[in-house]
């Protein structure tokens, strides 16, 4: 057989197999709501608009989000085991980290055969003192979205995570303990569905605490017994975000909730999930553990 003979075949071979290979609408992009449907929204807010950067490294930061959207990575086909996560990059609720809170996330979650869903939610804030009031509003909705297109997307309905870091953090913790709360009026169909997180990555999350008794959880963190199954990974010298952490498991625990805490000694801040020498890089690993554990890398039966 030729040597271009032969390349041709391969060639042949890789089409007809790349859908095996990638996930279907792999980056699809849709909107959270119909046109004109984006409740609460400011008037003014156009004038606070800013561009979008990248820095030397590559990493992306949005810095501003009127029109809410999620981007679609659909697991490949003979990886999937049926898992959906919803990813929530930080930013302080001011810009959205996306490149490495987001993509990166967002293909890792597909190499352990996890169906991912970049939530681009509304910053920056809307409001300085409840920064969370409309982000919150666009996480229920993603929640909702998935749900309804669970089969489209070949995700199990019942196992539908969030995973967010430091202000995306504070959002995926907000959505498991007020996914009862109507925060904003029905729109569709989709919106019939449960927001209820089947459970809870929170990664560096900011904002937990109590702004009045600092030796307190925010009281707007009300965990309880139905408040979803949750794995947290923070570094000891996070500021104050890892005691606030701590805080959180053992609410968990006195509620009797699933859940599990890394503490790294070393790491700082906003590290996603990019190599370096402390060990808080293997967060991703401990991660995946979990997930086993839990069951939702099992392959959901048809």
């Amino acid at each position: 057989m030729s040597a271009s003979l032969k390349l041709l075949l391969t060639t042949f071979f890789l089409l007809l197999n790349c859908d095996s290979l990638m996930g279907d609408d792999q980056h699809q992009e849709i909107p959270l709501w119909p046109e004109g449907a984006v409740p609460d929204e400011p008037d003014n807010i156009e004038q606070r608009k800013k561009p979008t950067t990248v820095d030397s490294v590559g990493k992306m930061r949005i810095a501003y989000v009127d029109r809410p959207t999620l981007t679609v990575y659909k697991a490949p086909k003979q990886k999937a085991n049926g898992t959906g996560v919803i990813i929530c990059p930080g930013g302080g609720y001011n810009i959205l980290a996306w490149t490495h809170e987001g993509v990166e996330i967002a293909q890792w979650l597909n190499s352990i055969g996890v169906s991912a869903f970049i939530l681009k939610y509304r910053v920056p804030r809307r409001d300085p003192d409840q920064p969370h009031t409309l982000p919150l509003q666009d996480a229920q909705r993603a929640i909702r979205i998935v749900r309804s297109n669970a089969k489209e997307w070949n995700v199990d309905p019942k196992r539908i995570g969030l995973l967010g870091f430091s202000a995306g953090g504070h959002l995926t913790v907000m959505s498991g303990v007020h996914y009862n709360k109507k925060t904003y009026p029905k729109v569709d169909a989709s919106d019939d569905f449960s927001a209820r997180p089947d459970f809870l990555i929170p990664i560096y999350p900011a904002y937990l605490g109590n702004r009045v008794n600092k030796d307190k959880l925010s009281e707007l963190i009300n965990v309880n017994k139905n408040t979803p199954p949750t794995f947290i990974a923070i570094t000891h010298d996070d500021s104050d975000r890892s005691y606030y952490s701590a805080l959180l498991y053992a609410a968990l625990k006195k509620n009797n909730v699933v859940g599990e805490l890394h503490i790294y000694s070393k790491g700082g801040h906003g590290y996603g999930m990019r190599k370096s020498n402390n060990p808080v890089h293997t967060w991703p690993d401990r991660c995946r553990d979990w997930l086993g554990s839990m069951g939702y890398l099992e392959k959901k039966q048809k």
